[in-house]
């Protein structure tokens, strides 16, 4: 599903609420979904990604669709800016240079190989954002992670280290999702 630009800027004001929200309340935004357009309502995955001064500040998301379009989207961006582990909480001063960027996910597709260089050879840079697992152990690249990692093989290489297996790792158990985003930036 395409949205048009009216949902991207209904999506984005949602975002920014919902941090704003936070900062104000320590609270995600909470959503009346009568107040949206219908299409806001559909199930969808998410991810909300937070840059200040060109640096990553924050990426929250669900690869399931298991929430409405727009109560994921504020559920993110305020587990993005307050949530994420790796970050502390955002203050109010970063909010003017925040760069906010939304990733609306597909759902995944599982992805059929023989081998590692099957799959390097099926990888579409730019496009595809992966999901791989095995066991207890998952990660997820989103397809802007391309930008920094241009090469399949570097591309899943780093996947790999993310889900927590080491960079040369390989197993024929090794399971792979490929989908596509929707950005809103």
């Amino acid at each position: 599903m395409s949205l048009n630009k009216e949902h991207h800027r209904w999506l984005m004001g949602l975002a920014i609420n919902s941090i704003q929200h936070g900062l104000k309340t320590g609270k995600p935004l909470i959503i009346d979904l009568n107040e949206y357009p219908a299409e806001l309502a559909e199930q969808r995955a998410t991810f909300v990604t937070l840059h200040r001064q060109h640096l990553l500040r924050g990426c929250i998301g669900t690869l399931d669709a298991v929430r409405p379009l727009a109560v994921d989207i504020a559920e993110n961006a305020f587990s993005a800016a307050f949530r994420d582990p790796r970050f502390p909480p955002l203050e109010a001063h970063e909010l003017s240079d925040l760069d906010i960027h939304l990733s609306l996910l597909t759902p995944a597709e599982p992805m059929s190989f023989t081998s590692e260089q099957d799959l390097l050879e099926q990888l579409q840079a730019g496009a595809d954002g992966l999901i791989l697992m095995e066991g207890l152990r998952r990660g997820t690249f989103l397809p802007s992670v391309w930008e920094s990692l241009p090469e399949p093989k570097q591309f899943l290489r780093h996947l790999k280290q993310k889900a927590g297996f080491a960079p040369d790792y390989w197993s024929d158990t090794l399971k792979v999702y490929r989908y596509r985003t929707e950005m809103i930036a």
